[in-house]
């Protein structure tokens, strides 16, 4: 199935085209560019490919909101006459939000995009889906732009304090929960001109800050994992880890404490279980190459030299991380971002390894992509 998604590189837009890279055969992935809805031929080309398109592509924040409704209104009738010129059969999902209610410039934008798309299926006989969304927060969210989290976690994680214009009760949904709810109606072949998506959890704003305010204090500051009590916690925690600097913040130290029987070092301090394990690995050799989408994981290294090295999935840059036994320390790994682990020293190499769930061969959440 050839799925095409306009903006391919926003907020939501990314974490589809990844999560749909996790089913080769299954799903074709579309190349889109935002020049396209510029060229009437090119855009007419990536229509034409197309099984599936799920219009993405919108403006959320401008100084200049008829700027910023004209915009998107504008990429709405454009793609929907080249569904006319190329006489499209594609099942076109089209995201709005429930920012219509409010009747601002940027609800009013979604829905005369979302009701242009409906209009163009009944009178073509095509297949169209109106998606409803409420507040959408996770990994990678643009700060000052996408959600409030994305701001709050940007601004506690890079020493500011952050403040609450309007406190009030809020409908979220996790980025990936979308995208999994997005792929589930792709597979359905879902036809609907006003499909609601229910908010999965619903917060005060002020208690998220102050479950975000807990996260600095223990993991940013102490290196502590939560004790996280919800699906929700683990993908705000998860979340919040997105926005560390990790050439600032890894590899972290541990506190030796000596004496003349040895050494004794905390590896880590759970307000959670999950899964510990220690390897060893001879000179040269290479373990891991994977990336995990919801787990939580702490490589610590107490005996032995190693590289570790992160690259997020879709990037070229590779952080590399040299961690030395005499000195032990630990990096933890990002959701999305592939990682390996090296022994580049003469000696086997003792690495010890936390991860919050026990492993499951049924649903592992482990894909394997070199660094």
């Amino acid at each position: 199935m050839k799925v095409g998604i306009t903006g391919r590189n926003g907020f939501v837009g990314n974490h589809l085209y990844n999560t749909l890279g996790l089913y080769p055969d299954e799903f074709e992935r579309v190349c889109f560019e935002r020049s396209f809805f510029e060229d009437e031929d090119k855009l007419d080309a990536f229509v034409a490919q197309c099984d599936v398109i799920v219009h993405l592509a919108a403006l959320n924040r401008h100084d200049s909101q008829d700027y910023l409704y004209e915009t998107n209104v504008k990429l709405a009738t454009e793609l929907v006459a080249s569904l006319r010129r190329t006489g499209s059969g594609a099942q076109v999902i089209i995201s709005s939000s429930t920012q219509e209610e409010r009747d601002n410039h940027y609800g009013r934008s979604k829905k005369a995009g979302r009701e242009a798309i409906a209009e163009w299926a009944r009178e073509s006989g095509g297949k169209a889906l109106g998606l409803v969304i409420p507040n959408v927060f996770g990994a990678f969210g643009k700060p000052f732009y996408n959600s409030f989290i994305a701001t709050f976690c940007y601004q506690l994680t890079h020493g500011e304090q952050p403040s609450i214009a309007v406190d009030g009760l809020v409908g979220l949904i996790y980025v990936q929960e979308l995208v999994d709810r997005i792929i589930r109606e792709i597979r359905d072949n879902t036809h609907q001109e006003n499909l609601m998506i229910e908010p999965t959890a619903s917060y005060k704003v002020s208690d998220v800050l102050g479950l975000l305010v807990g996260y600095r204090d223990l993991y940013f500051n102490k290196g502590e994992i939560p004790d996280l009590k919800s699906t929700f916690e683990i993908n705000l925690f998860n979340t919040f880890r997105s926005f560390i600097d990790h050439n600032d913040f890894f590899p972290v130290k541990f506190t030796q404490h000596t004496d003349p029987r040895g050494s004794f070092v905390e590896v880590i301090r759970l307000g959670i279980g999950g899964q510990v394990s220690f390897s060893t690995t001879v000179p040269g050799v290479t373990r891991g190459n994977h990336f995990h989408t919801r787990k939580i994981e702490r490589f610590a290294v107490i005996k032995g030299k190693a590289l570790i090295q992160l690259r997020k999935i879709g990037t070229d840059q590779v952080f590399d991380f040299y961690l030395d036994g005499n000195e032990p320390a630990y990096v933890d790994m990002p959701i999305w971002y592939t990682h390996n682990i090296r022994n580049i020293g003469e000696e086997t190499l003792y690495t010890n390894f936390w991860i919050n769930e026990p492993y499951n061969p049924e649903d592992a959440d482990t894909y394997f992509v070199e660094v």
